[in-house]
Formats: C-alpha cells, structure tokens, sequence
C-alpha cells in the first residue's frame, strides 16, 4: 500500500506520493536519508516457507496490464514441478528482475501455486521543473526514463544522479534533484523532476607550484579551464569541471614536453571551495626537471627492404636538437608514411626512449617492424541518413579485400570531406572475424546541403545587394550540384543556372552544364557597362590522387555599353570608347589542378597549384589566349596558426590580328588585392579616372592566420596580411589618340604596389563575413586606395 505525503492537492488535484514511487534524493547520502523509514519497492525477500509439494495449478492475482501468460513465461516454475523454499525464492528473484512488478508474493496453497504481483506504473510524460541554465531537451537526452515506459525506483535514481552529473559539468555543483511522482488512474504517474539548479561555481584563481621556467599567466594560457572574468562572461570554460580540468594536466604535459622538459610531471591538482560555495581556487603543483636535446637517433628495422640509413634520413630531428614529444609523433608518422609509399603498408613504428640524465639528452630509436597482414573485411557506413551509400564508397580508396593501408584511409577521409556534404568525417578501424581482418567505419554527420536563401544587404564593394536563390549541393542525396540564383546589387546583377553531375556515365567523370546572363556596371571606375549572356559545358576527371585537369566550352554574347553623350563629350576614355558593341566568344579551356594539403577546407600542412588556360577564337568574333597559374603553401606553426604564402598570375595576348577588349582584360582590387579598391590598380586614363584594366598581372600575399580569444562557437578568426604586385601591359593601340598620336592621360606603368593590414572573418549566420583594415605600402599616384573594407559571400 503506498501512502501519501500531504493531502496538498498537486496538479489537478493529484496527490503527490511519498514512498518507492515518491521522493527520491540528489544524492546516494540524500537518497538514503529521505527515504529511511519510508515504504520503498521491497527487494526480492525470502518467501515464507512453504510446505514442499507438486503444483497442480499456477493462479496469478493483482495483474491489471500485464497478461498473465506474460507473466507465466518469467515463472521458472511449471505444472507438474516440485517445489520448496529455495526454488520459489528463486521464483521471486526472477519476477522482480524484469523490473515489470513493485512487489511480488508466491506461495503454495494446497497444491496451488499462489502468485500475487503489484504492478509498477507507467509514466505518462516526464516533466523538469525548474532549469533555466540548461535546456530542457538536453536533460530529456540525458535521462533514461521516458513516456510509456516503467516506472522502476533504480531507474530514477540513476537519472537523478544523470541530472545532477550533468549540472555539475556546467559548473553548478550545489544542483539537488528532487523526482516526485503524480499519481493518475490506470496505474499511470507523472514523473517530475524538481530542480534547484544553485549558484554556478566558478573559478576565482588558478596558481602554479613548483613552476621556474615559465610564469603562471604562461601556464593559465595553455589551460583550457579559465579564470572568472568579466569579459569573460559568455565562456563557459570558467566553471569548475574536474573532467577539464584532467584534459588540463595533459595540455601542461604535452606544452612542457614540447620545449625540452622530458621528465615533466604534474605532482598534483588540488581545487578548494570557498566558504560562500561560489568560486574554486586551484593549485597545480609541477615538477618541471632540467632541459633535454635528442641525442643519438636510430632507426632499426627488420625489412631488408627498408634500409635504415636512407629512412633515418627522413627524420625530421636531428641530434642536438632541443627534445619536443612533437616532433617524435611527426618521425613516426614520417616513418610510416615513406614504409607505406615503398609498398610495405603492415608497418609498426615504436620509438624507445634511453634518457641520460647526467648529459640531459635522450636516444631514441626508432623500431619499424613489419606487422601482421590486416585486410579489409568490410566498410560500414554510418550517420549517412539523406546520401546514400555509393556517394561515399566511390570516394574510399579502399575496398573490402584490399590490403589495409593508413595512407589510402586518410586520403578516403579528405576525399569525403571534400564533397562538402558532411560536418564532420571521422573513420575509425574495429575488429574483424579473423585476426587477420579489420572492419572500416566511416563515421558521418550530414549538414545542410541545400539552401533556399532571400536576402538583402549592405557592403562596402557591391552597395545594395539582393540575392534570391536555390541551391543543391547533394540533389536527392546522390551528390548531384544543382544552383539557380538571381543576385542584384549596384555592381553586378547575375542570374545563373547550373547542373553538375560528379559521376557521369558511373565513371569517375564530372560533366555539368552552365547557362548564365550578368551585367557588371563599371560607370564608377571605368565609365562602362557589360552585358553577357551565354551557356556552358564542363567535363573532369582525376589524372592520379592529386591531379585534377577539367575541360570546359563557352559560348557567351559580350556587350559593351558607353554613353554616347559621354563619348561626344571626350569625357569618357577615347580607347573605351572604339570598343563599343556586341561580340560572340566562343571558346574552348582547360584547368589543371594539383593539391597536396593535408586538409581540402582547413590546410595546416602542404601546397596546391592551377593552371588555367582559355582559347577563344573556335567560331565567333574574339581571339586571344589567356593564361593564369595560381599556387600556395600552408604551414601550421601551431594550434589555428598558421602561415599562408599565396601567389597568382596572368597573361592574356590576342591572335589573328585582335587586340584585347575591356571586358576580358584583368582588373584587381578590393577582394583581390586588399588596400586597393575594385579595379583600384593598373593602367587608367588620368583625365576621366577611369580604369583601363591589363594584360598582364602578378599577385602574392604572405598572411598568417590566429584565432582570436573568443568562444569558438562565435566563428570570428583574424589574421595578419601583406600584398604586393602589379598590373599593367594594355595593347598600344589603346594608348595612341584618334589620330594616332599617344594619349599623356593614359598611365600604364608595371610598378609595384603592396600593402600590409589586418583581416577578420566571421561565419555569421547571413554568411561569410570579412572585413580588411589596410596600410598601403607602395601605389602609383592615380591609384585608387581604400583602409577599410567589408564584404560578404555566398558559398555554393
């Protein structure tokens, strides 16, 4: 019988219950305290000891939901069976472990076996009362109770101690828990969790013991768990979590064994409460141990294949070297690699470290042995819940019955990431049947593909911009690139439709097809306008791993527009306006591309280089070659920092007597030569101050990127920048007045111009965001310069 514990009507004047199905603690000490001396669900008790005998019959009372044939299936008793204490103990024992029942007695009558059971609740919803700090839905994941589902005493005090773990990793470590039940009819109950969430615990200071060679703010910044500050007030590192806090003792290992100090430990980390129960003050007490250099580096192998000589080479370290842990993860994977790239993917590198203390060095050597033969028993597939399966498998390198190899794996996971489909990509090895096999799961989380976008804006290079759009990257999940878009704004309107098809024909062929029109209103930098409309064709394919060369055809109609009465007037440039009218283009490209980076989306490591060439001339009124080549180098000198050396160039020249119109020269500035404004740079006439655009260009950039102290959830990175090049080489005719005599106003000079500033992206939610704080550093006079610029992008 379970009692109640007030007659306060609760909930439609529900009574709240006080026993087993009542009032549960936050805490195993508080439960026991609350519910001593309170009914609780019995445990499985020895039954009164029958009389041995035979069971005739098995009668079953008190069962409401459960049919008794259910019931009867658990029984591990039957008719006919003999029976005693022990056994119909045992009896008990079983029912209550199925978790269906609140209380069960079984005992014999005459020869009737009597099994009396007390229904456990179900719970009709489960509601918390009394979270602000943390969403409902997150606790609702957290929790193993659900609706419909059996109320059991151990199944909420399991919760309970779910909730409280959960607050207490958010920082509130005085979070109570009180679950209460309202009793409804049909045997149903509401589950309630009533929340008392206290005072989040903070972290008032974090100090050093026992720390010489850096200072505690060194060692606070390595930290991931911050000290509560002000500006910190969004940050939700500055709680205490003695789960961070174990990732801390790490990053302290690996930071100081990173600069010399081999025998680094941390000897303890102690967090004391202060008396008003608000913040932690911890102490963290190092052993730093003197500074080591490598000294004697071996490489031992049992291939003969492998000759060590030619593998120690490899090394990235070299004696005398100041020791880094680092740099010992990057010789075994150098190891690996260059065993891997010889043929000899079954390869184990084990460095052994010898430290001589009286020398302060460390030998290492490196032990590469051949390891067990592993073979691809199966690739599972699993998060892909819109693309399907083929999508991704024709992007693995490896198939089941291939030799396992590392390489080809971490090439199959770029491969995938590079489609753009997924958020992360994670492919992990399991076990397979055999010693001998392994089982690859590729381990993905979808992202939104498609996007149907309507939006208006402000930059500093387009003014007004409106953009209307669909787009669909993954088309039906079979990774089809399906884009149609309209975007005006006072520079360029564009309206576009595109179709790419990645595996045309099942092969490992990319064909798609283009149609587009597009206007460019250059009145404020040249005083023209152009009008294109045209349709494209494209087909590519991979040469090898790295090597991508895509071929392409354009037919497009080019129209040049310039005010008559601009041109009457000689207030525009006379060689702009000759070049007047409607032209046909019809031409034939192709773009090479070789990418070594370690990462398609965010390289730390590696370089990539295009070379793109177009030839018009194939049919229409235009001809002229244009050539561009475009290359950069990445390297990661840290965490989110990293080095970045771009450069690009481009040449276009006209065959069969053509001279190069406006249209298809090169014009740089604003997004493409940052300090400068659109079409800020190269040869201009000086009496209109419009921009003549060129023939030739050349452009690099140096930049190194660093995150900023800000949560990472903002998406707000910064970096450092220097640009320098040039541009210039119109043809002569465009230089020479109506009768032939050079024009003084046009200025065309290949000098040099650079600039140098910072830049800040942000991936806001209406989209990339990049503004650019420029110092130029070398210009010509008519040069136009800009310090401040923002702009936006829509990736598709």
């Amino acid at each position: 019988m379970v009692e109640t514990m007030s007659d306060k009507p609760i909930r439609n004047s529900c009574l709240v219950l006080a026993s087993g199905l009542a009032i549960l603690a936050a805490s195993p000490a508080m439960a026991q305290d609350q519910l001593q001396g309170q009914p609780a669900n019995p445990e499985p008790a020895p039954a009164p000891a029958p009389e041995s005998g035979v069971v005739a019959r098995i009668v079953v009372q008190g069962n409401e939901r459960i049919d008794q044939q259910t019931i009867l299936s658990y029984l591990p008793i039957q008719p006919g069976d003999t029976v005693d204490a022990a056994r119909i103990d045992l009896a008990v024992k079983t029912l209550f472990r199925t978790d269906l029942f609140a209380d069960v007695e079984i005992g014999l009558q005459g020869s009737d076996l009597m099994v009396r059971v007390v229904e456990n609740p179900i719970i009709n919803q489960v509601v918390f009362e009394g979270n602000e700090s943390l969403a409902e839905d997150k606790m609702r994941d957290e929790v193993g109770v659900r609706p419909r589902g059996i109320f059991t005493r151990s199944r909420v005090q399991q919760d309970v101690q779910r909730i409280v773990e959960l607050y207490r990793r958010s920082g509130r470590i005085s979070a109570t828990v009180t679950p209460k039940i309202v009793e409804l009819p049909q045997k149903r109950v509401d589950l309630i969790f009533e929340i008392d969430e206290g005072p989040k615990t903070g972290v008032r200071r974090i100090n050093f013991l026992g720390n010489k060679a850096f200072s505690d703010n060194d060692l606070r910044d390595v930290l991931v768990t911050k000290e509560s500050q002000w500006w910190r007030v969004l940050s939700s590192n500055t709680n205490y979590d003695p789960d961070r806090l174990e990732y801390d003792r790490e990053q302290l290992r690996k930071f100081y064994t990173n600069r010399g100090f081999y025998d680094f430990r941390v000897v303890s980390g102690v967090a004391e409460l202060s008396p008003d129960r608000k913040d932690f003050a911890i102490t963290v007490t190092v052993d730093e141990g003197p500074k080591y250099t490598f000294g004697n580096l071996k490489v031992e192998t049992e291939n003969q294949k492998l000759e060590p000589e030619f593998l120690q080479a490899l090394l990235p370290i070299k004696s005398g070297q100041l020791y880094e842990s680092d740099k010992i993860e990057d010789a075994v994977d150098a190891l690996t690699y260059a065993a891997g790239s010889a043929g000899f993917a079954f390869v184990d590198v084990r460095p052994r470290y010898q430290p001589n203390r009286e020398k302060q060095t460390v030998d290492v050597t490196f032990q590469v042995r051949e390891g067990p033969r592993v073979y691809v028993e199966r690739i599972d597939i699993v998060g892909n819940t819109r693309t399907i399966d083929p999508v991704i498998r024709r992007e693995m390198q490896l198939v089941e019955g291939d030799a396992y190899n590392k390489i080809l794996l971490e090439r199959s996971r770029n491969e995938i990431r590079r489609l753009g489909f997924f958020k992360d990509v994670k492919i992990d090895e399991q076990p397979g049947s055999a010693p001998d096999k392994t089982v690859i799961q590729v381990q993905v989380e979808e992202q939104p593909t498609g996007e149907l976008s309507f939006g208006a804006g402000f930059s500093s290079v387009d003014q007004f911009i409106f953009d209307l759009g669909v787009t669909e990257r993954n088309f039906r999940g079979r990774g089809q690139n399906l884009r149609a878009r309209l975007s005006l704004g006072s520079l360029r309107q564009t309206l576009d439709f595109a179709f790419t098809e990645p595996k045309f024909l099942g092969r490992d062929l990319r064909a798609g097809v283009d149609l587009y029109a597009y206007r460019y209103d250059f009145g404020d930098q040249a005083s023209f306008d152009t009008k294109t409309a045209g349709m494209g064709l494209r087909l590519g394919f991979p040469i090898n791993s790295y090597t991508y060369l895509a071929t392409r055809y354009n037919l497009r109609n080019d129209e040049i527009v310039v005010d008559d009465s601009l041109c009457t007037a000689a207030s525009s440039s006379s060689s702009l306006c000759q070049q007047r009218g409607t032209f046909l283009t019809s031409l034939v490209g192709y773009t090479l591309s070789v990418d070594r980076r370690n990462d398609p989306i965010a390289p730390t490591r590696g370089w990539y280089a295009n070379l793109r060439q177009d030839l018009a001339g194939i049919g229409g009124d235009v001809n002229y070659l244009k050539s561009e080549v475009e290359g950069g180098m990445f390297y990661g000198i840290r965490p989110k920092w990293v080095v970045s050396a771009l450069g690009s160039a481009g040449y276009i020249s006209g065959w069969s007597g053509d001279n190069i119109r406006i249209n298809d020269r090169f014009f740089k500035g604003g997004n493409s030569f940052r300090g400068f404004e659109t079409a800020g740079i190269g040869p201009r006439d000086t009496s209109t101050t419009d921009a003549l655009g060129g023939d030739l260009y050349a452009i690099g950039t140096l930049e190194m990127a660093f995150p900023l102290p800000l949560p990472e959830e903002y998406g707000i990175s910064a970096g450092l920048f220097t640009e320098f090049g040039t541009l210039g080489m119109l043809d002569d005719v465009y230089k020479l007045n109506a009768n032939g005599t050079p024009n003084p106003f046009i200025r065309d000079d290949l000098s040099l111009r650079a600039s140098a500033g910072l830049t800040i992206r942000w991936k806001s939610p209406m989209g990339p965001i990049q503004f650019d704080l420029s110092q130029i550093l070398a210009r010509e006079d008519y040069d136009k310069t800009e310090t401040f610029r923002f702009s936006t992008s829509t990736r598709f």
